[in-house]
């Protein structure tokens, strides 16, 4: 049976922009484009009638805009999925966060320059990878039954027995060298809900700190940091150089920059440098494990969440050559099954959880270290 095409409705309110969007999806195979409308009060009418798979929605429209948009497809339990167009500043930052956690799928920058064929290449390299992994996931959906999102299913690995988990801390304490001292986690596409859901779930007393990679520009890591601050009984911030890395504390890498673990006699420090992508992400996962592993060798926890892509997997590949345990998201909660993907098809994963359990894992796998969990 022929792949069926992913139905795209493109709401912005300037016409160059739709013109722009719709020029940038007609070179992508399988993606059709059904429709424009110039607010959302329009949008809303034409998901009626034409009944789109997913919209680029612009955040800022007359009328109606993009978070009200969002907010009726919320209400209305639409399955109809959403990319933002955000502006590059901090207000968009802050609404795209919003966004966000509205169910939007992900969001790309609107090009700013002056050029406009430049302008559309960078929304084509931006927008094209994010609506073919909405496709996919799509894909996949339809195959297993049904348009809508698949609720996460519990299997045997997802949601073990209690004597499975003991079976999976024997096994990990037989390979670990010792108590993890960090965490540290990679996560793209369907991070920030991801994060919203897990991080508010650790424990005020979590013995060690938490570092994560989550792939997003400038300004946005900031905000992202902010809003999981409010959220948490952690303290979480955006990290910036030489931060002492302390229990209690949740650090995310600055968009656009590199972040890495350094050890100054016998503390921990966060360095922020200008190191060159890695799997064309910048922070990068790969970039933080590898540090983990130089500095901490198996005495540290790598978890691996949504995502597209693979940054992480050799940072993991490292971290179990030092004995390091692995954890990894299931592919039922995952928004994007990319990142996770290759660690647990390597037998590099320990644990494979879904995103509900994430929390208590990490909790049971750090509170008295994974020797003691035999």
């Amino acid at each position: 049976m022929a792949d069926i095409p992913t139905r795209v409705l493109i709401v912005d309110d300037t016409v160059t922009y739709r013109k722009i969007i719709a020029d940038v999806l007609a070179g992508i195979p399988g993606i059709e484009v059904v429709g424009t409308a110039p607010n959302g009060q329009i949008a809303l009418q034409k998901i009626e009638n034409l009944h789109p798979d997913i919209l680029t929605l612009d955040l800022e429209m007359p009328i109606m805009g993009g978070l009200d948009v969002l907010r009726h497809l919320q209400r209305s339990k639409s399955d109809v999925g959403a990319i933002m167009l955000s502006a590059f500043t901090k207000e968009g930052a802050e609404t795209t966060m919003e966004a966000l956690s509205l169910g939007a799928f992900d969001f790309v920058l609107k090009p700013s320059g002056a050029l406009p064929g430049k302008n559309i290449e960078q929304l084509r390299h931006e927008l094209r990878p994010k609506i073919e992994a909405f496709a996919r996931t799509r894909q996949i959906r339809r195959l297993l039954g049904g348009g809508a999102p698949a609720p996460p299913r519990r299997t045997a690995a997802a949601a073990p027995a209690a004597g499975d988990i003991h079976q999976r801390m024997q096994r990990i304490a037989r390979q670990a060298t010792g108590k993890p001292e960090a965490v540290v986690i990679g996560i793209s596409t369907g991070g920030p809900q991801a994060l919203t859901k897990m991080i508010p779930q650790l424990p005020t007393d979590l013995p060690v700190p938490v570092l994560i990679v989550q792939h997003m520009p400038p300004l946005f890591t900031k905000s992202l940091a902010d809003d999981l601050n409010r959220r948490s009984r952690l303290t979480v911030c955006e990290a910036v150089e030489g931060q002492p890395v302390l229990p209690g504390f949740v650090f995310i890498a600055p968009g656009g920059k590199q972040m890495r673990i350094i050890r100054d006699t016998t503390s921990l420090s966060i360095q922020i440098t200008d190191d060159p992508p890695e799997n064309s992400c910048k922070p990068s996962a790969d970039y933080l494990f590898r540090s983990a592993s130089h500095v901490l060798g198996g005495n540290v926890l790598g978890v691996i969440m949504t995502g597209m892509g693979y940054d992480g997997s050799q940072g993991c590949r490292l971290l179990k050559r030092c004995g390091a345990p692995i954890l990894c998201q299931d592919e039922a909660s995952c928004v994007v099954f990319g990142m996770p993907r290759q660690p647990i098809e390597e037998e590099l994963a320990d644990v494979v959880a879904p995103l509900d359990r994430i929390a208590e894992e990490i909790t049971r796998m750090v509170g008295k270290g994974v020797a003691a969990c035999k």
